[in-house]
């Protein structure tokens, strides 16, 4: 552990102007707080906290950020309260203790709640005072470094998963790859232990082998200098996690991996990056796709550098990086080298952009699992470059489609989108986007998000707006479905009744508002009779009554959307037309069917619907007998487009030796557009029988 004053001489070594005073006052604050705590190691508690800052000041942050990482766990695990850090350390320092701090003291039901609260408020703290997510990674480092002395292998493995579903790629969204690579490694040591420890013995015997990396490392650097480049070379193996990764995505053993070996060479000006990598290509011939050019292109955490990966004899492929001295030092601190090198402010436009977008998936979500799969999404994938008409360039998870283009760009654009063209050629929204690709996302105003799009759309932010509109929409369809009915109820009473009847019945209710009765009503969690003995006592035969009066009206369903207000039953399928009856079940909602369905289950309430005069459009299902020739199924789809109708499935159901039976699902108009279907494939010679299924 650092002793008092050799963190503090760290810290005047690169930033003699740092206020000694409060670091010194913060050390012994911390020591005094944990006091007699120990850790599981058996180490005073308060080593961790000086760790941590210890960690810290290798990447040469301000006094402020150093002082916070020394007070990180006064405030959740001793008797110090936020007021008291920000009396005697300023209000700056008692901000980024608070957004460290954890809410272990929330009462959540289950552990991914508890999860999800303490990263809400970690990435707004984090949206605020970027310093927050540096604290936090080294406190998780150390952390992960001490890990192996918790006796319970179960509650190693849970933080070990969470390093490498959340800190990691975090790490690595702020260009922290070396933060990125030791979690990476530490978190894989405990969730996959034969694996790491296998992978590991394989390595070092390879670095037995010869000293391979050294002698190739001395090959470039040779072949750079004869060309007149000064260069500074340096070679190591992948890490652990890195190959065992790789041999899961390509399938392989470790034998059959060729590029465990990366070289960094790190010249004095961008023109040079360009010239050695025409020095080693002329020289080793490359491996076609594994080019990327990181420079004209960099990442959207602001990593520069060239990676190609050649082969240097018959069965060695090596990766070569090659980068500047500021683009490594980019590299190794990621957004801390801005500290650490004295450079202009945190542009967060230009570096923490993806974290406004981590922001607005916490606003969108509903549920802590919610919040969890979106963050992971965002941060955890392997990314692709796009272009926008304008050439402004897009990042992207690997398997991006346009709608997620579409919302990286502004959720506006997404909400609106209707299609896309990808390199020029109109594609479907489902079309997955490639490395290079230019994309124009086609829209129209009149267009809102589908449900259908939570198929294909992969990022945390499309995902999250798509999901919040969803919710919304079914919310206001629930309460347009809750007046509907609530005003049958209303015609069923004896006389009208005014507002202060309705306020006393809400009351009476133990409900909030008008809007918390109509969702009550819309979803069966009251029944109509308990409606209205709420409205008016006695109306619906006194309180032993089960029976309100009867219905006097249908209730149409114009203007509601089939799966968000009411629910079309697969049974029977019905379509505008059909006489139908809507099924109210506590907590689902109203599921229509035909009235002749007789799959109709006795449970749950009915209620009369109608479709209204404008209702058009619907999926019915029919069964198609055809005879067992070369055109038939043809046929069969030329008398569906002559009629207009539309064919979204199909399926054979039975053949044999004569005829075979289509079950087909087929977009119609309404019941009468069906009737006139399935008369003109009856009609056609190739069908020996149609009816609806």
């Amino acid at each position: 552990m650092l002793r008092q004053y050799e963190l503090v001489d760290r810290v005047l070594t690169y930033d003699p102007q740092a206020d000694e005073a409060m670091l010194n006052r913060a050390y012994v604050f911390s020591v005094n707080a944990h006091g007699t705590q120990k850790r599981a190691s058996g180490d005073p508690y308060f080593s961790h906290p000086i760790e941590v800052a210890g960690i810290l000041t290798d990447l040469r942050l301000d006094d402020e950020t150093i002082a916070t990482a020394i007070l990180h766990d006064t405030v959740e695990d001793t008797v110090a309260t936020p007021e008291e850090i920000e009396r005697l350390f300023g209000a700056n320092v008692a901000r980024l203790v608070d957004g460290v701090t954890k809410l272990s003291k929330i009462e959540a039901q289950t552990e991914s709640q508890r999860a999800a609260e303490n990263l809400r408020k970690f990435l707004l703290a984090m949206s605020d005072d970027i310093r927050v997510l540096l604290v936090k990674l080294a406190d998780r480092l150390h952390n992960m470094r001490t890990l192996h002395f918790i006796s319970k292998p179960e509650k190693r493995r849970r933080i070990a998963k969470e390093t490498m579903d959340i800190y990691a790629p975090l790490a690595e969204r702020i260009g922290m790859y070396e933060f990125m690579k030791e979690m990476q490694t530490l978190a894989f040591r405990q969730l996959e232990p034969e694996a790491y420890e296998s992978i590991t013995k394989r390595l070092t015997a390879l670095e037995d082998e010869g000293h391979r990396i050294e002698k190739i490392g001395e090959t470039v650097h040779t072949l750079l200098t004869r060309a007149g480049i000064e260069a500074e070379v340096g070679g190591r193996q992948k890490h652990p996690y890195s190959i065992w990764k790789k041999m899961s995505e390509r399938h392989v053993s470790l034998e059959q991996l060729s590029d465990i070996m990366a070289f960094r060479a790190i010249v004095a000006t961008e023109e040079e990056c360009y010239r050695a990598l025409g020095v080693i290509h002329r020289k080793w011939p490359m491996v076609p796709g594994r080019f990327k050019d990181y420079i004209s292109t960099p990442k959207r955490n602001g990593y520069r550098s060239l990676h190609t990966s050649v082969f240097i004899g018959e069965n060695t492929r090596i990766e070569i990086q090659i980068r500047t001295h500021a683009m490594h030092a980019q590299a190794e601190y990621g957004i801390a080298a801005h500290w650490a090198y004295k450079a202009d402010a945190v542009r967060p436009d230009t570096q923490v952009s993806w974290v406004r977008d981590l922001v607005e998936i916490l606003e969108a979500a509903e549920s802590p699992e919610e919040l969890l799969e979106h963050t992971r999404m965002a941060m955890y994938a392997d990314r692709i470059f796009a272009f926008s008409p304008k050439g402004e360039l897009i990042q992207l998870p690997k398997g991006a489609t346009p709608i997620d283009f579409a919302y990286a760009v502004h959720t506006d654009l997404g909400d609106q989108a209707v299609g896309a063209k990808i390199n020029g050629r109109v594609v479907p929204l489902r079309t997955e986007i490639t490395n290079g690709d230019s994309v124009q996302i086609l829209r129209s105003k009149g267009q809102m998000p589908q449900p259908n799009w939570l198929s294909f759309a992969i990022t945390g932010k499309a995902r999250a707006a798509i999901r919040r509109h969803l919710r919304h929409k079914e919310r206001d369809e629930r309460l347009a479905l809750g007046r509907k009915l609530y005003d049958d109820i209303l015609q069923r009473l004896p006389v009208a009744v005014g507002a202060d009847a309705v306020k006393a019945a809400i009351r009476r209710l133990k409900l909030t508002d008008m809007d918390a009765l109509l969702e009550a009503i819309a979803l069966r969690k009251l029944s109509d009779a308990e409606v209205m003995e709420a409205l008016m006592p006695g109306s619906a035969g006194g309180e032993d009554a089960h029976q309100a009066p009867p219905q006097r009206h249908a209730i149409t369903i114009t203007g509601l959307t089939p799966g968000v207000a009411f629910d079309l039953a697969e049974c029977c399928r019905p379509v505008p037309g059909d006489r139908i009856v809507g099924i109210r079940r506590e907590g689902e909602g109203i599921v229509v069917h035909d009235i002749a369905c007789p799959q109709i289950g006795e449970d749950g309430d009915w209620v009369d619907l109608a479709w209204g005069d404008t209702a058009e459009g619907g999926i019915a299902r029919i069964a198609v007998t055809l005879k067992n020739e070369p055109g038939a199924l043809g046929a069969v789809a030329t008398v569906i487009g002559a009629h207009k109708a539309n064919i979204l499935g199909l399926r054979m159901d039975d053949r044999d030796t004569t005829f075979h039976t289509n079950a087909i699902e087929v977009e119609v108009r309404n019941a009468a557009h069906l009737t006139k279907l399935l008369a003109a494939l009856r009609a056609a010679d190739a069908v020996s029988d149609a009816q609806r299924a």
